[in-house]
């Protein structure tokens, strides 16, 4: 008999899991909030740009798939899987999602069953705020009566290399019988598993990841602000430093950071700290007011570059490049370029963004949606490069436009200036 699997939340961690959980034999249904996803999904569509539609419909037709709102879809289940987001609340963790998916699951679990956390979320999580919730609600007592472990999700959109299958997986448990259970799951996900000692050090090891990035596209970014400044080619040098074989990992500047993983993640990590030790973790915080100060530096680069032509923010003409945090994908959580988007607008700019990737998406004020034309390119009084998708045709933009300032390192010539 096939075991019933329970993903809540379908978005870019849950759908993936829950699609390979359908080839590799559970019968699944996928919880979530939204009527809207929902009804797309049971319709056969995606709207997770690294799953097909015919992969969702695929799933649909087998019988061994159903997403649903409705938690009495999840009654009997075996395994759960729990990928909702978790955001930030003036500085502190908000784990109300995480609340509500095991207030609501609680009811439903068996003698036996196995819920896993993969929400990103502060080193203590799973034991001792997810565990008396589940046991509260349930009656049951873990490990004795369920079993119940952490698994941080490495999802990174749009990477064509790596996915779900191929990237190892963290695993842990509240105690060995939940591990092995957890890892005998992931073991028919994934092709490598990786066992670690516990919850915490798990829930650690994610933010860990994220905060390695943060911190470093920091230390680049603010390179990139003083070489600018000493005229020279910060571009140029992080190049040459790649070509080092050890001891060296290549960072690049850009607009910010975006996402649910990188603007959150290190700022949960900085706050668990406080919290345990009462100490600031000063690398995070740091890291955070450069990467924050970002568009606001491309707002004032792109300003300084139009004074030198004569003309104002206000008023001008902006074309900008790309709208999601990310290139190849259309995903615009916390996304800088919007940030910049919405302070051109806000300085008087008439401002135009190109981004094919990203739908259904509510612009800032004053903002308006088109196409990268040969004519729009043209009639730009700047062209801003904000998130370099590689269906932009940049040797034409270097042709027509008056001038552009690229965040990316993607332009060359007379008329180009790079962050």
């Amino acid at each position: 008999m096939r075991e019933k699997l329970v993903v809540v939340g379908q978005g870019y961690v849950g759908l993936p899991l829950a699609m390979a959980a359908v080839d590799a034999g559970f019968d699944v249904v996928g919880i979530d909030v939204d009527d809207w996803r929902v009804k797309r999904l049971n319709a056969g569509e995606s709207y997770v740009e690294d799953i097909p539609d015919e992969q969702v419909a695929a799933a649909g037709r087998s019988g061994r798939y159903l997403a649903s709102t409705d938690y009495a879809d999840a009654e009997g289940f075996d395994l759960c899987v729990i990928t909702v987001p978790t955001p930030l609340c003036e500085g502190a963790p908000d784990l109300r999602h995480i609340a509500a998916a095991g207030r609501s699951i609680a009811p439903l679990i068996r003698p036996g069953a196995t819920v896993i956390l993969e929400s990103t979320t502060y080193p203590g999580t799973t034991e001792e705020y997810l565990l008396p919730l589940l046991e509260e609600g349930s009656e049951l007592s873990a490990p004795d009566d369920f079993h119940l472990g952490y698994s941080p999700e490495r999802i990174d959109p749009g990477n064509e290399r790596w996915n779900l299958g191929n990237t190892p997986k963290v695993v842990s448990g509240i105690d060995e019988r939940s591990l092995k259970r957890v890892q005998g799951f992931y073991e028919r996900i994934v092709q490598e598993v990786v066992p670690v000692s516990s919850p915490k050090s798990a829930e650690l090891c994610k933010l860990l990841e994220n905060t390695f990035r943060h911190v470093n596209i920091a230390l680049v970014n603010e390179l990139g602000i003083f070489a600018h400044q000493l005229g020279i080619d910060v571009w140029e040098a992080i190049d040459a430093a790649a070509t080092k074989p050890f001891g060296y990992m290549r960072f690049v500047p850009g607009p910010g950071v975006g996402g649910h993983c990188l603007p959150i993640d290190p700022s949960y990590l900085s706050w668990s700290i406080k919290r345990g030790l009462g100490h600031n973790f000063r690398f995070v915080e740091l890291a955070n007011d450069i990467n924050r100060s970002m568009p606001d530096q491309v707002v004032h680069r792109v300003g300084l570059a139009l004074n030198e032509h004569g003309k104002a923010v206000r008023g001008s003409r902006l074309l900008l490049l790309g709208l999601s945090y990310k290139k190849n994908v259309g995903d615009c959580r916390e996304s800088p370029a919007l940030e910049v988007a919405g302070a051109f607008a806000k300085l008087g700019a008439h401002v135009r963004a190109a981004d094919p990737y990203v739908r259904d998406l509510r612009l800032p004020h004053g903002v308006d949606l088109v196409e990268a034309t040969s004519n729009e390119l043209a009639a730009a009084d700047a062209v801003v490069i904000l998130t370099d998708h590689d269906c932009f045709d940049y040797r034409l933009a270097e042709q027509v436009c008056t001038f552009v300032f690229d965040t990316r390192n993607r332009c060359r010539g007379p008329n180009v200036r790079r962050l």
